[in-house]
């Protein structure tokens, strides 16, 4: 059953974070198979051409850093052709590439995991967000954390601007 605590911005933390996560082992997987194929146990001696299977990954970094939700979702999908690489590689090559093929099935697991759950949270967010009205979340929502500032009234009230509705209602809409 849903809550009906009014969205706040420590209420979103779970957002945020499997934001930083599937960024980061997604920057993790770009190092690794960077790093992977130039210097530490490439296939052949001086780098392999293998490690251009890393331009793909750079394609939905952006996509994560601005937060679009359906980056979120296709990337849950292309991350299994890096998680396949990682197992067959496991089983397959001798040390020290086997433990660089674990250290990707771990972070493809991941990522999955991060961008999974960041879709099912913000998607339940928004549900939660529907059920009440728009202004009640603002001034339930502590705006310095959330804009920047805190408007105040002269009675100490927070004051909801134009701007703030806006800024809230672009964000719910991706």
């Amino acid at each position: 059953m849903p809550s009906t605590t009014p969205l706040t911005s420590q209420a979103l933390w779970h957002v945020q974070l499997s934001r930083a996560l599937a960024v980061g082992s997604l920057i993790g997987l770009i190092v690794l198979s960077l790093a992977w194929e130039l210097w530490l146990a490439p296939l052949r001696p001086g780098g392999s051409w293998l490690a251009i299977k890393a331009l793909p990954l750079c394609i939905p970094l952006a996509g994560l850093l601005k937060n679009r939700m359906y980056t979120y979702r296709w990337v849950s999908l292309v991350v299994w052709l890096y998680f396949a690489e990682g197992v067959i590689r496991l089983q397959g090559d001798a040390w020290p590439s086997n433990g660089f093929a674990g250290v990707e099935i771990f972070l493809c697991l991941m990522l999955f995991t991060a961008s999974a759950l960041h879709v099912r949270w913000r998607l339940r967010d928004a549900a939660l967000a529907e059920q009440q009205p728009l202004e009640t979340m603002l001034k339930a929502a502590e705006p310095q954390a959330v804009y920047g500032f805190t408007p105040l009234s002269p009675a100490g009230q927070h004051i909801v601007t134009p701007d703030m509705v806006r800024a809230l209602r672009d964000e719910q809409g991706e």
